[in-house]
C-alpha cells in the first residue's frame, strides 16, 4: 500500500503571479513616478526599533536613517520575502525579514519605538485587526508612519473604486482594494492623527484608481 506523504503547508498568502509582477513594476515606480522620494520622506527621522509590515520586495529598506537600530520586517509571500531577503543584506541599517501576516504579527507587545505600512494596508484581510496588531506592537507613544492609497474625493472616481473593488481588481492585483479609507479605519482602532498630506501617484497623467494617496504619521496613545 503506497505512503501518502503528507502536503506542504499552505503559505498564509499566495500570489505568484502578482509578485513577481510587483517585483518588475515597483522599481520602476520608484524611479520614474517619485516614489522613491516619498519612501524617505516617510521614514526620515525614525529611530530606535521598527517593524514594517507588507515589506514586499524590500525597496523601503535602504531609505531607513541610521538611527534606526533594527528593522523588523514581516512579509507572507514566499517569492517577496526572498526579494527582501536579498535587500536587506545591501541595507545600512540591521533588517530581519520575517514571514507571518499583518492581521497576526509574531512579535512581543510593546516592542517598537515604530511601525511603518508603505502601500499595503489596501491589501491585507482584516484592516482593523492588522490596526490593532500595530497599536499591539506599539510602545505608548511610538509612531505608526503610513503611504497608502484609498478612497477618491470626487464621486466619479469613488464609484470606479467601489465597482473595481467588489469585482476584478482584488483578485488581479493580489487582495488590493482601491478605496479603502485607511486614516478612518486609523480612528477607529485609537490611534492619534500627527500629521498627513494627500498627494496622487503619478502626480500627472490619467489618473488611475490608485492614484489618490496619503502620506502620514499616527501615533500610539501614551496611556
Amino acid at each position: 500500500m503506497p505512503v501518502r506523504r503528507p502536503r506542504p503547508p499552505r503559505e498564509a498568502v499566495h500570489h505568484p503571479l502578482f509578485a513577481r509582477f510587483w517585483a518588475k513594476v515597483s522599481p520602476v515606480a520608484d524611479e520614474r513616478a517619485g516614489v522613491a522620494e516619498l519612501r524617505s520622506e516617510l521614514l526620515a527621522g525614525l529611530s530606535g526599533r521598527v517593524i514594517e509590515i507588507g515589506a514586499g520586495n524590500g525597496l523601503n529598506f535602504v531609505h531607513y536613517p541610521s538611527t534606526v537600530s533594527e528593522v523588523v520586517a514581516i512579509e507572507p509571500e514566499r517569492h517577496l520575502r526572498r526579494l527582501a531577503v536579498r535587500a536587506g543584506h545591501r541595507a545600512e541599517v540591521p533588517v530581519d525579514v520575517v514571514p507571518g501576516v499583518a492581521e497576526a504579527l509574531p512579535v512581543k507587545s510593546e516592542a517598537f519605538d515604530a511601525a511603518v505600512a508603505c502601500l499595503v494596508l489596501c491589501s491585507v484581510r482584516d484592516v482593523q485587526r492588522t490596526l490593532a496588531e500595530l497599536m499591539r506592537v506599539l510602545r505608548p507613544g511610538g509612531e505608526l508612519r503610513f503611504l497608502e492609497h484609498g478612497r477618491a474625493e470626487g464621486r466619479a472616481m469613488a464609484m470606479t473604486q467601489g465597482v473595481l473593488d467588489r469585482t476584478v481588481w482584488p483578485l488581479v492585483f493580489g487582495g488590493c482594494h482601491t478605496g479603502r479609507e485607511v486614516r478612518v479605519e486609523m480612528a477607529r482602532v485609537g490611534f492619534e492623527p500627527v500629521t498627513h498630506r494627500s498627494l496622487r501617484l503619478p502626480e500627472r497623467g490619467l489618473p488611475l484608481p490608485t492614484s489618490p494617496c496619503t502620506l502620514g504619521v499616527v501615533r500610539r496613545p501614551e496611556s
